[in-house]
């Protein structure tokens, strides 16, 4: 079954360079797609929303975080973020939460001895705090089926290159030295298989002659910034969706 996205407001796709469209025979998915969409949330596009209730998972300094909060704030991102989970006591992230008046969960190295645990915590977390979606943001341990089927489909990552090239940890780095000379960031949606889920918008950054790494990866996080709150904002007009057969992603107008 294909499941449909909730979303709620209209946005440019001016900034997503590139989205993970649908191939096949008379695109299947995507009037499959158009066609679950309820009559409720169809209405809906035309009124004031409910903002789209996130979780958010960090482990950092939390700049994506704080670049979600500005959004909220400036009214361009039709979204609530409900919880952020912390795998870090000492990220800077949980100041910014904090200041929103966000409530956190903080975990630790001995919460995440058991993994399974450990997740099942974070996704019981999530749910009573009414997360619809989770938004990863630089967070460094790994998602596994206890958050991922307790939200199917609903498990966004942000990548600091675009996928499939580059995956891991060291995506800026390893891009650098290679030698790319066009790099970016990939919006995707999480699945057991590290950094290979269905891609839901990508933007391209230029690597410039002669540019250090650390100029790079301030673009690159500029982009980062610029990126995951329109991603966001698509998700909460419920224009996103994954058509089952081929897992791929798309975006209705």
């Amino acid at each position: 079954m294909l499941m449909p996205v909730d979303v709620r407001r209209k946005l440019s796709l001016r900034f997503l360079v590139s989205i993970g469209l649908l191939i096949g025979s008379g695109n299947s998915c995507r009037r499959l797609s158009d066609a679950l969409l309820s009559n409720e949330r169809k209405g809906m596009t035309a009124q004031v929303q409910e903002p789209l209730n996130i979780g958010v998972l960090i482990s950092g300094s939390g700049s994506n975080l704080q670049s979600l909060i500005d959004h909220i704030d400036e009214g361009t991102l039709s979204a609530k973020i409900s919880l952020v989970v912390s795998s870090r006591p000492d990220a800077y992230g949980i100041e910014r939460a904090k200041k929103a008046g966000i409530p956190v969960l903080v975990m630790n190295r001995e919460a995440y001895a058991d993994t399974s645990a450990a997740n099942q915590r974070i996704a019981d977390a999530l749910k009573d705090a009414g997360a619809e979606y989770v938004v990863m943001a630089g967070y460094m341990r790994m998602v596994t089926a206890e958050i991922l089927d307790a939200f199917p489909d609903r498990v966004v990552n942000l990548h600091p290159a675009l996928l499939p090239s580059f995956k891991g940890a060291h995506a800026i780095e390893d891009a650098y030295n290679f030698g790319v000379k066009v790099t970016g960031v990939t919006v995707h949606f999480a699945n057991a298989d590290y950094d290979k889920g269905p891609i839901i918008a990508q933007q391209p950054v230029e690597v410039l002659e002669g540019e250090p790494i650390e100029a790079l990866e301030q673009r690159i996080h500029s982009a980062e910034h610029e990126l995951y709150p329109h991603v966001i904002q698509l998700l909460a007009e419920g224009r996103v969706s994954v058509c089952p057969e081929t897992r791929k992603v798309n975006i209705s107008n």
